[in-house]
């Protein structure tokens, strides 16, 4: 089944979600805003979609700013951190596919294509 990590003010995470409803995919709809994270579970996700915490990093309407993230200076655990206090602060939406039985992979999404 898929799992998309979605925000439902977000067009794009939107957007995504209808894509693989039209495509007629199982989906479970996880609203990481409500939830929030847990540490194996963001760290899974990121691992999976190759991203470090600054490349998930959400830098737009997000408190990463004044939390002073955008300093190239602010390390990548520290930023990892505060995502997991400030769920906002990670891009979506985050969609995660199996690949095998024992294996998945997980994307962030910015072109539901």
């Amino acid at each position: 089944m898929i799992k998309i990590y979605h925000n439902p003010e977000c067009g794009t995470s939107r957007n995504a979600l209808a894509v693989i409803r039209a495509a007629g995919y199982d989906v479970e709809v996880i609203e990481y805003l409500s939830v929030g994270w847990e540490r194996e579970q963001l760290s899974y996700l990121l691992h999976a979609a190759g991203l470090t915490p600054r490349q998930a990093l959400r830098t737009t309407k997000s408190p990463a700013a004044e939390l002073g993230l955008l300093d190239e200076s602010v390390s990548n655990e520290a930023i990892f951190e505060l995502m997991l206090k400030h769920p906002i602060l990670v891009n979506r939406p985050i969609v995660c596919i199996p690949k095998h039985e024992y294996e998945k992979t997980a994307s962030l999404s910015s072109d539901p294509k």
